[in-house]
């Protein structure tokens, strides 16, 4: 009995180890309410965007089958970036080392184009943000990567365009990493909040040194432990928090 005893406690410890690190839980911030996700940097984190089919994967339950034929689990997941209208990225992407888009450095229309914008990326470091023309600078060659805008916060600081009374209230989420590296954080308001707020979530309450803004009304979130995966319009980018399945 004992031994029978040994091996389920074994087993059991294996298939947790094989789990993502990692905790999505509500926080409320200066009066308003958020999920946010905190994820060691050790966890596998990809971006995903399309099948070898060279179809777009546009949605969670998509990113989870293709996931499961290759013997993974799909554990945290969000939408990673802006995209046109044939969910192509607008800035730079990079998935497994592959570059797919170019990296767009000049100011533009809409929020993508409101400098300075940014980069999340992941290479041998581990994950990071990191504004736009600072990454084009560090002649950085990540394994992931996607651009979106604008940053929410820069070295410690809000985005200079950003207003504390600003009316521009949307759902948001995004990404920022811990001082030392070894935490990376997804939110996502729960209701509508300004550039400014939901830049000082991250500045203030998660004390991310860095910060970027991914998306707005089409903002999502998946969580495998709390079995929420939000429905909505086919995405481009998406982030991800992978690990093995059971079996493997």
């Amino acid at each position: 009995m004992k031994y029978a005893i040994a091996i389920l406690i074994s087993l059991f410890a294996v298939a947790y180890l094989n789990r993502a690190s990692a905790d999505c839980k509500p926080v409320s911030f200066d009066g308003s309410q958020f999920t946010v996700c905190e994820i060691s940097s050790d966890e596998d984190i990809r971006l995903f965007h399309s099948l070898p089919d060279a179809s777009v994967i546009g949605s969670f339950d998509t990113l989870k089958d293709h996931l499961s034929d290759q013997g993974l689990s799909l554990e945290i997941a969000m939408n990673a970036g802006m995209y046109h209208d044939d969910r192509r990225p607008v800035g730079l992407y990079v998935e497994d080392g592959n570059e797919t888009a170019r990296i767009q450095p000049k100011p533009g229309p809409g929020n993508f184009g409101l400098l300075p914008n940014g980069v999340f990326y992941v290479d041998e470091a581990g994950p990071q943000v990191m504004e736009t023309l600072a990454f084009q600078n560090a002649d950085l060659n990540p394994r992931y990567a996607t651009q979106s805008g604008p940053m929410l916060v820069i070295d410690g600081e809000l985005h200079p365009k950003f207003r504390r009374e600003s009316e521009s209230r949307k759902r948001r989420n995004g990404v920022g990493v811990s001082a030392d590296g070894k935490t990376v954080y997804f939110a996502i308001s729960d209701g509508v909040v300004n550039f400014h707020h939901f830049a000082r979530l991250f500045r203030d309450q998660l004390k991310t040194p860095n910060a970027l803004f991914l998306d707005g009304v089409v903002s999502r979130l998946y969580v495998e432990e709390t079995g929420r995966s939000d429905f909505g319009r086919t995405m481009g980018p998406i982030v991800g928090v992978v690990s093995t399945t059971e079996d493997n």
